[in-house]
């Protein structure tokens, strides 16, 4: 530190019969300065972040995942089993480093903590100092080094690789950076810093897309990771959605995945990413799905421009059973609307999962923050302008509140170019679209995947997602176009209960094997729904056949005991 200080006598060297030097002094004496202080922030900024590296390989040795081994270890002892061979190393258990067997042993972490008070003592010698003109605080030196670097080490700790879609588990990371803060926190012993204000800073930068020198955040890499090794297969049928476990899961399928879904979708995965990103993060992560939603969204309305004369007649015919028969034949891209509003139900329950972590989270750091939240929303009410109910809604959503019209997904669409300059035009096809949906329902019971597994609580090609679809793009859609929603909803479920009723009557073992499956995803939609009730599913579709369905679907499901 003798040498930053050696810089501020550099101005006595100053002459007034020399003004020319005046310059050329003042810069010279401020870039060594500066380099100095640089030089000595960074050896310094190197040792703490060894030492909090050394303590997060601590902290990794107790987490859950292994203690298998010693539970296991254990379990042989008791059971007398056969022990491992005396080549085979023994496993070194956590805490074995604090035993010694003589005070003059040092470890690595001893001489970096005697490294680390060497250098805090040179920030200690002064607390500021002026060189021409400018006032030095070396501290602050030393807190931009850290910040810089710990900014790098927990985008590496997320260990995201773009070429083979791999990434930490959300839980893993969140334990590695707490146990870096904790450690980082015990520099306030060796040096009169403001470490506090340096984990807010970092850790407010890693909740944004970029951090303040412009490089990639934990939030883009896992905005990255779900939409392209997630949500991408779960899009696919490789992933499904299971609602009973809340989670995703892998498909048994001869293409192993090189990831465990359900480890990054589970509710204590989705707790640690809200708590990782935090409000601002999901919000980033919520755009971008909506911008894959919105995508779709516009392929759905070319195919319905396309097939627009005879849904038009379909809207009209679909209490008639023979002219409905004549229409389905000249009908085409069935399976593709509902393959692409299976992708987006599926992105959306995503979402809503991702929303209830974070609601929990906000609940555990700003209680006080979420009462009020919750109360404003409880007053929304039809009758209350379209604008603030939105406004109401877009402050639950950031919250993490569920919301019977989704803000983002009104905005996105509100947003979204179309070809059709006449709001009119596009809300003959929002209904239309609806309606394309209904009368394709049938041709799901084609598929050996739509069986319904009570075990998931949901199908196996993911189409009980559609009934987050159909409500959440329908709701979105017509609040847009300023249209009664609980009126086009009824009409969704007069013709689907129509088209499906139908089924009844048909003797093709294809369409009859999983019938009953199809039927339940009509309850699952109504159920779903804020504007649709039993009472309005029972007026079109006998309650009979829904229970026969659920009799039928879970008679072929194995009870186990234990």
């Amino acid at each position: 530190m003798g040498f930053p200080l050696v810089c501020s006598h550099f101005s006595q060297s100053l002459h007034p019969l020399c003004p020319e030097e005046t310059e050329d002094l003042e810069k010279q004496s401020l870039k060594l300065c500066v380099s100095f202080l640089e030089e000595i922030s960074r050896q310094t900024s190197a040792v703490v972040l060894e030492i909090c590296a050394e303590q997060w390989n601590l902290h990794e040795k107790l987490l859950p995942k292994h203690s298998a081994q010693t539970i296991s270890t254990a379990r042989n002892k008791k059971l007398k089993k056969v022990q491992p061979k005396k080549g085979d190393a023994p496993r070194e258990k956590p805490g074995a480093e604090s035993l010694r067997k003589d005070r003059a042993f040092v470890t690595n972490l001893d001489k970096m903590h005697q490294t680390l008070t060497e250098l805090c003592s040179s920030f200690s010698i002064c607390t500021d100092f002026s060189v021409c003109r400018h006032v030095i605080v070396p501290a602050e030196f030393l807190l931009t080094q850290l910040e810089i670097r710990l900014n790098k080490v927990f985008v590496q700790m997320a260990g995201y690789n773009q070429s083979t879609h791999e990434i930490s588990r959300p839980s893993d990371l969140a334990s590695g950076m707490q146990a870096y803060v904790s450690a980082i926190h015990t520099l306030s012993s060796y040096i009169n810093i403001d470490v506090s204000r340096l984990v807010k800073s970092v850790l407010l930068q890693q909740t944004q897309p970029l951090d303040s020198y412009g490089a990639q955040t934990i939030t883009t890499l896992y905005t990255n990771w779900y939409l392209e090794g997630l949500l991408r297969q779960a899009s696919s049928a490789l992933i499904v959605h299971c609602p009973t476990t809340q989670c995703f899961i892998n498909q048994n399928t001869e293409n192993e995945q090189n990831f465990h879904a359900e480890e990054y979708s589970d509710i204590g995965g989705l707790r640690s990413l809200a708590e990782l990103i935090g409000p601002y993060g999901m919000k980033f992560l919520s755009e971008n799905l909506m911008w894959h939603i919105i995508s779709q969204v516009g392929e759905l309305k070319k195919l319905v421009s396309d097939n627009m004369d005879v849904l038009v007649q379909m809207r009209a015919n679909y209490e008639d059973p023979e002219a409905m028969s004549e229409l389905q034949k000249k009908l085409a891209g069935c399976e593709n609307v509902l393959k692409r509003m299976t992708i987006i139900g599926v992105i959306l329950s995503f979402r809503s999962m991702v929303q209830e972590a974070l609601e929990e989270i906000m609940d555990r750091h700003c209680p006080f923050l979420m009462k009020p939240i919750r109360c404003l929303k409880d007053f929304v009410c039809p009758e209350i302008d379209i604008k603030v109910t939105l406004g109401v809604y877009e402050m639950a959503s950031a919250a993490g509140l569920p919301c019977e019209i989704d803000p983002a997904l009104v905005s996105a669409l509100a947003n979204m170019q179309t070809d059709n300059p006449s709001m009119e035009e596009e809300y003959k096809i929002s209904c239309l679209l609806l309606v394309y949906i209904a009368v394709s329902l049938p041709s799901l019971c084609l598929d050996p995947n739509s069986f319904y597994s009570r075990e998931h609580g949901g199908h196996q090609n993911n189409i009980h997602c559609l009934a987050t679809a159909v409500n959440h793009v329908a709701a979105a859609m017509f609040t847009v176009q300023r249209k009664n929603i609980q009126t086009q909803m009824q009409e969704f479920l007069k013709v689907a209960s129509s088209v499906l009723l139908q089924l009844g009557q048909n003797v093709d073992n294809r369409e009859i094997k999983n019938r009953d499956s199809v039927y339940i995803l009509l309850h699952m939609i109504v159920e779903q729904s804020p504007f649709l009730s039993q009472d309005m599913l029972e007026m079109c579709f006998p309650y009979v056949l829904l229970r026969n369905a659920y009799r039928e679907v879970h008679k072929v499901f194995i009870h186990t005991m234990g």
